[in-house]
C-alpha cells in the first residue's frame, strides 16, 4: 500500500495515534509469536530469520521478558 492509498485524517493527532496504536499492536502480536515459538522449542536463531532481524536482536528485545514468563530457553552447545 502507497501513501497515496492510505485514507488522510483531518487533524494529524489522529493519524500519529493510530500510528502509535499500530505500533504497540505490532509489538504485542511479536511478543505472543515469539514467545510461542520458543515454548515450542525454535531457536534464537530460527526466530531472528523468520523475523528478519539478528539473533542478537531478538534475545536482546525478548530474552528477559521470556525467562520472566517462565519460558525455557535453548541455550547455545
Amino acid at each position: 500500500m502507497s501513501a497515496d492509498e492510505i485514507p488522510a485524517t483531518r487533524d494529524p493527532a489522529d493519524g500519529l495515534a493510530a500510528v502509535a496504536a499500530l505500533r504497540r499492536l505490532a509489538d504485542q502480536l511479536e511478543d505472543a509469536a515469539v514467545e510461542q515459538a520458543m515454548r515450542e522449542g525454535w531457536s534464537w536463531p530460527q526466530v531472528a530469520e523468520a523475523l528478519g532481524v539478528t539473533r542478537q536482536a531478538v534475545h536482546k528485545k525478548h530474552a528477559k521478558r521470556l525467562i520472566a514468563a517462565g519460558v525455557t530457553l535453548r541455550r547455545r552447545h
